[in-house]
């Protein structure tokens, strides 16, 4: 993956938009000291180099009947095909994200259920058939920190 350099005006578009993605461009503008027209060509160019991957609506689950959310390793039979599982992970509409990772468990899915039930029920009928050898189940209580990496300081180059 390619990194790209960002000046410090690009940092303060990015914080901006990250910290309230409908931040009109020309509030953006007033606040970096030069036009709309300025900040609409650089939040092309950040869009268009894929720094910039849309804009969304977020919705919190709990507020739609979501109230567990719960994060679960998965180990892989080694005989079974990691592509065709994680297309599989990709429509259950209960998964939020699914990370390959080089630990215990060959995948990481984090998703949310309606109650415990649900949640026992998602894993037993939706996840288990997929050629799993084990799988370890943490259910978060409360989510404590949820943020945009750009809200930290941007790493400057050497």
């Amino acid at each position: 993956m390619e990194n790209h350099q960002l000046d410090s005006m690009d940092e303060q578009i990015l914080s901006m938009l990250i910290r309230n993605a409908r931040t009109p461009f020309l509030e953006i503008a007033r606040a970096c000291g030069v036009s709309g027209t300025a900040i609409h060509q650089r939040v092309q160019r950040l869009t268009s180099l894929g720094i910039i991957q849309g804009t969304e609506y977020k919705i919190d689950p709990a507020r739609i009947g979501y109230d567990t959310c719960a994060f679960v390793g998965l180990r892989i039979n080694e005989n079974a095909d990691l592509r065709k599982i994680v297309e599989t992970l990709r429509d259950v509409p209960e998964v939020a994200e699914v990370h390959c990772t080089g630990e215990e468990y060959d995948l990481l899915v984090k998703l949310y259920a309606h109650d415990n039930s649900h949640l026992f029920e998602l894993i037993h009928a939706k996840l288990r058939p997929l050629g799993l050898t084990q799988t370890k189940v943490i259910v978060s209580l409360r989510m404590m920190v949820d943020k945009q990496p750009g809200l930290f300081p941007m790493k400057t180059p050497q």
